[in-house]
């Protein structure tokens, strides 16, 4: 029998612009999400979020590095490989994070992503990534 855990991980897998399928698979319908750059509540909204994320990106992989089970809690540690066209002039980038997951009925609740955001989107894009050089440089100087 898998963990709710690892059924996480093997929904990442499977997951793709024209299968979403997998999702109710493994979330609750009241599921909390969070990451930096959204917050929403609901299986029918998280739905909605994977779909407008697989329409913008060109490829998208997860590696998974590290996982732990506590009670009621997953915690998986991962880096994340993507190609959208509107960033790094549509190149891979990598991001490192982490999620922090909680169960209920054998399905996941809540869903936290820690990751950096100008990493992942704000560095990618030209002008954005200039102004963040220079508050860097004045920050470490």
């Amino acid at each position: 029998m898998h963990t709710v855990t690892e059924r996480f991980i093997d929904m990442y897998h499977q997951l793709n612009k024209d299968n979403l399928s997998p999702l109710k698979r493994v979330y609750h319908d009241e599921i909390h999400f969070v990451d930096p750059l959204h917050e929403l509540q609901g299986l029918s909204k998280l739905e909605d979020y994977f779909a407008a994320m697989y329409a913008n990106v060109s490829s998208i992989e997860f590696q998974i590095l590290e996982t732990f089970d506590v009670n009621d809690n997953g915690f998986v540690y991962w880096n994340m490989r993507f190609a959208h066209k509107q960033l790094n002039q549509g190149k891979d980038i990598w991001v490192k994070g982490h999620s922090h997951l909680r169960f209920r009925d054998d399905k996941v609740i809540f869903h936290q992503d820690y990751f950096d955001s100008a990493a992942m989107l704000y560095r990618q894009i030209p002008i954005l990534k200039q102004m963040i050089k220079v508050i860097d440089n004045r920050v470490t100087n």
